[in-house]
């Protein structure tokens, strides 16, 4: 065989192994709406930047007549290029390859690419696509998938993960994007749970769609467990491209430093009156979070799960900047179970990859009720206090409105290494508001004095002292736990000035082998 001849048989060989499953296979996948594993990584990845790894990589798997029939590259494209420059791995299963099931050679690929992202410290990203464990390879595929958790485990906190569901997600399958940093899903064709509808009917009786079951609603809004939902696999590979920008390539970096022409000192009239006169009306807190940020951009996480309490990024001065703030528009902002864990795990992430936290304070305290005790609200809150108290990174603090009793300990105190706490006039830090504790405190005095009327005039001069004392501030400013008390139109300024005061911060917590933050 000649050179020529050779040269043509591998470029014979790459034309197949970029076709998949085939022509027909890939017709059918396209009727789907959906993109093919090689079409997704394209519109993920600089243009032209992909280098795929084992393209010509197949399985050995003989049984139920498998050895009859293979496809190159088996069910999974993996390989590495970048987003706006920087080095990213991928790996993107491939329904039309035996539905994408997960085969002993496609984890090795994947591990491969895991492995190597490790080494070199840059993000891996998965596209999922697939009909879970390969049934024919048995336990081998087990074995495969165990492999990708481990591989995720040794990677958390260390380089960003991230997954796209945009297909079938079932079984053991799930475990790799929920070890992962961030999920995605697709609106139409993404789906995700441990048994399927049929298995649940058959065990529990319950008659439940895929949708409602594991689709991209639910997951979103529900159970917390996907970060975003996307119309279309497009929009998906774009949020992505976004949200890598602001997170560093690992945990010994940075996050990249944008430019920015948005001035630092830039006054803002409107949050002066963003506050209204009334304690118990709500205001819309992104409002505060677009006005302060650069350009008015805020990059939400967990949109829809957990209303009550925002998590997301944004730049400051060009620097990424994770923001943590309670939502009165929202259940008055109260925290409970999905929010404190929500704002848990999105306080962990920032701290494990060098990102300053930013939180926004207005809190009247923790929902009540015997549902939020009975679902364990005290580990839940516990994670939050534990998130901020071991995190390292730069924090700063604004306390917009209201902050009472251990809702106050658990967004960012003084005493959980905030650094700077501010505060804005408005401010009322306290055990709790006015009239409940005066209920406590004087509930006896008011039921020695006669007449309805009396009583009320009573109870509204003790309210009207107790704010004087507390619903304010001050008092929290007098013992150091509040740095200063500054004008709302200046926040800006004076969020970005702090943060640069800490950019040469040193913390770190007492050698141990891990935490053990309650779970």
């Amino acid at each position: 065989m000649t050179n020529q001849q050779k040269l043509n048989k591998l470029i014979e060989l790459r034309t197949e192994a970029k076709m998949g499953g085939g022509e027909k296979r890939i017709e059918k996948h396209h009727a789907q709406g959906k993109m093919t594993a090689r079409e997704r990584i394209d519109l993920l990845l600089d243009e032209g930047s992909f280098e795929e790894m084992d393209m010509f990589v197949t399985h050995r798997c003989t049984n139920f007549g498998m050895d009859k029939t293979k496809f190159m590259g088996d069910g999974v494209v993996v390989g590495h290029g970048t987003i706006d420059g920087r080095v990213i791995y991928v790996y993107a299963t491939d329904f039309t390859v035996f539905g994408g099931s997960m085969s002993e050679t496609m984890a090795q690929k994947i591990c491969k690419v895991m492995d190597m992202a490790l080494q070199v410290g840059a993000p891996v990203i998965g596209i999922n696509d697939s009909g879970g464990a390969r049934i024919q390879e048995g336990v081998g595929s087990l074995a495969g998938y165990s492999e990708i958790f481990q591989r995720n485990i040794m990677s958390s906190g260390v380089i960003p993960q991230i997954t796209a569901i945009f297909g079938p997600c079932a079984g053991g399958a799930v475990y790799s994007p929920a070890l992962t940093d961030f999920i995605m899903m697709t609106e139409e064709n993404a789906y995700m749970f441990l048994t399927g509808p049929k298995v649940v009917k058959t065990v529990t009786g319950e008659d439940i769609s895929v949708a409602d079951l594991g689709g991209a609603d639910m997951h979103s809004s529900k159970s917390g467990v996907a970060q975003f939902k996307v119309e279309d696999e497009e929009k998906g590979l774009l949020l992505i491209r976004k949200l890598v920008s602001y997170l560093p390539q690992n945990n010994l970096e940075e996050a990249p430093l944008m430019d920015c022409s948005d001035p630092i000192d830039r006054i803002d009239d409107v949050l002066n009156s963003i506050v209204p006169d009334s304690p118990n009306k709500p205001y819309d807190m992104k409002e505060v979070i677009h006005t302060i940020a650069d350009r008015g951009e805020f990059f939400e996480v967990h949109r829809n799960f957990a209303k009550n309490i925002i998590v997301g990024f944004c730049h400051m001065n060009g620097q990424s900047v994770g923001v943590v703030a309670n939502q009165p528009n929202y259940l008055a902002g109260v925290l409970d179970c999905d929010a404190s864990r929500k704002a848990a795990r999105f306080v962990r992430t920032c701290d494990a990859f060098n990102i300053p936290i930013l939180t926004l304070v207005d809190v009247p305290g923790f929902l009540p009720g015997s549902g939020q005790e009975y679902a364990g609200v005290i580990g839940h809150g516990a994670k939050l206090l534990f998130a901020y108290g071991e995190a390292t990174v730069p924090k700063v603090t604004v306390t917009l409105r209201k902050s009472y009793g251990g809702a106050h300990i658990v967004m960012s105190c003084k005493q959980l290494r905030g650094d700077f706490n501010y505060a804005w006039p408005s401010a009322e830090i306290a055990v709790m508001g006015a009239a409940g504790a005066i209920e406590v405190l004087e509930g006896r005095n008011v039921a020695k004095i006669e007449g309805e009327e009396a009583q009320m005039k009573y109870v509204n001069e003790k309210v009207a002292e107790y704010e004087e004392a507390f619903s304010n501030p001050y008092q929290a400013a007098s013992l150091g736990y509040i740095d200063d008390v500054i004008e709302p139109r200046n926040t800006r300024f004076r969020v970005i000035r702090a943060f640069q005061t800490l950019q040469t911060k040193k913390q770190s917590n007492p050698p141990r082998k891990h935490c053990n933050i309650p779970l």
